[in-house]
């Protein structure tokens, strides 16, 4: 994933959005815990959809301004 940062800021905007979206799009699918229920599983749950949701993200954006700068 190094070659494709977007730098500390541009990381940090593009993990937030891609983890809220990734969150959402799991919750709606019923594939994540509701977090409402505040124990563990559903606290890892969240976490990890955020996490997988702003890696993929980040990835995207990465190939889409790699493609362009050449």
């Amino acid at each position: 994933m190094k070659k494709l940062s977007l730098g500390t800021l541009g990381n940090s905007i593009a993990g937030i959005l891609g983890g809220g979206l990734g969150g959402q799009l799991l919750g709606t699918l019923g594939l994540a815990p509701a977090a409402r229920t505040g124990d563990l599983s559903a606290i890892l749950g969240s976490v990890v959809s955020g996490g997988v949701g702003g890696g993929v993200l980040m990835a995207i954006i990465g190939l889409i301004k790699k493609a362009l700068g050449k």
